[in-house]
């Protein structure tokens, strides 16, 4: 598909962020499309060729079941074309880096209308460089000529993790922090949810805070696959006492105790992580549950682990009975600490 500079719009209009009936889907609800976005120079310096050939291996998996849109800077469309294929379409939006699930709009919807939450991405907390990326969201509902719901918190997409049906897992270490919302409460966060995505019961677990640039997002630790079934990555027994197996344990605790929106007690499934991946650096993000799920599929990592990446298939494809499994390697951007759920952002199809 060529690049369309003409599905920019006039910018989308910003309502309340009280505005009732909104609700996130879960991700099984049939794609409108999807979004992603191209690794810069800027931020990947000699890894640049390498996550570009990830994202474009995702990208073009993505493709084969539903629309692909990639935001590239306008110096970067032709290169970025070339590697995704016909099928995909890049526009020229200017961006930072590649993290699509964090710096696009988290849509919701009410009954057959759209919105999309900005959520003010700041760079997780001022981490990295954003003066692009903090505009991603408003750009693309421009682009969709969709209502823009501005948050009135800082958070990210990766932070949250919703059943469609209310319910909405999250880590404290990540929106309860100061380098996102200082001064803000819990409960602060939580109404603020509530009138963005909908959300009306909420689990907690503690997280980790300021080992990874996100500050532990949910969607590399516990997934929803339908509501109350819950997919957990999961350490290995051998895995070192550190703070990741910490906080796995303190999560797998909350977990089997919660309840959902629905008053019901949550099904866990362990998703094991992989082992045999060789010399990886260590922020690498070796997790399956970091998938994402498309129309009749569901994208997964393939790390090299022979025998754990077949049972990660054999597991999802339990798990998402009728849809076909696809496997990518993600060696870089893994090495970036992130997956393929992160570099990804679904727009449901209005019901």
């Amino acid at each position: 598909m060529t690049t369309s500079p003409a599905r920019s719009a006039k910018a989308a209009s910003a309502v309340e962020a009280t505005k009732a009936g909104w609700l996130m889907p879960e991700e099984t609800h049939p794609h409108e499309r999807t979004f992603m976005s191209w690794p810069t120079q800027l931020i990947w310096k000699s890894d640049t060729a390498d996550v570009r050939d990830d994202i474009a291996g995702i990208a073009r998996a993505i493709a084969g079941f539903e629309p692909v849109v990639l935001l590239a800077n306008p110096g970067d469309v032709k290169a970025a074309q070339r590697a995704c294929g016909s099928q995909v379409e890049v526009v020229p939006i200017p961006v930072d880096d590649l993290w699509m699930r964090d710096i696009g709009p988290t849509f919701v919807l009410d009954g057959k209308k759209i919105a999309g939450v900005d959520l003010n991405f700041n760079g997780w907390g001022g981490k990295q460089a954003h003066s692009r990326d903090s505009g991603v969201a408003r750009e693309i509902l421009a682009m969709e000529k969709v209502t823009r719901i501005q948050a009135p918190i800082v958070g990210e997409g990766g932070s949250i993790e919703v059943d469609g049906v209310g319910t909405l897992m999250a880590t404290e270490s990540s929106l309860i922090n100061d380098n996102r919302n200082p001064g803000k409460t819990k409960a602060d966060i939580e109404a603020a949810l509530t009138e963005t995505v909908g959300a009306t019961t909420f689990i907690w677990v503690k997280g980790v805070r300021g080992k990874d640039i996100t500050d532990y997002h949910i969607d590399a630790l516990a997934r929803f696959s339908k509501p109350g079934v819950v997919v957990v990555s999961t350490p290995p027994e051998d895995a070192p006492d550190d703070v990741w197996t910490a906080a796995y344990d303190q999560a797998h605790a909350v977990l089997k105790t919660a309840v959902d929106a629905r008053g019901k007690r949550l099904e866990l499934v362990e998703l094991p992580e992989p082992v045999d991946i060789g010399r990886r650096g260590e922020g690498f993000l070796a997790t399956y549950v970091n998938y994402y799920v498309v129309n009749g599929g569901v994208i997964l990592p393939r790390f090299g682990d022979k025998k754990a990446d077949k049972d990660a298939v054999a597991i999802v494809e339990d798990l998402y009975p009728g849809r076909e499994v696809v496997q990518v390697p993600v060696d870089t951007l893994g090495e970036g600490g992130g997956g393929i759920h992160c570099a990804t952002q679904q727009m449901p199809k209005r019901n």
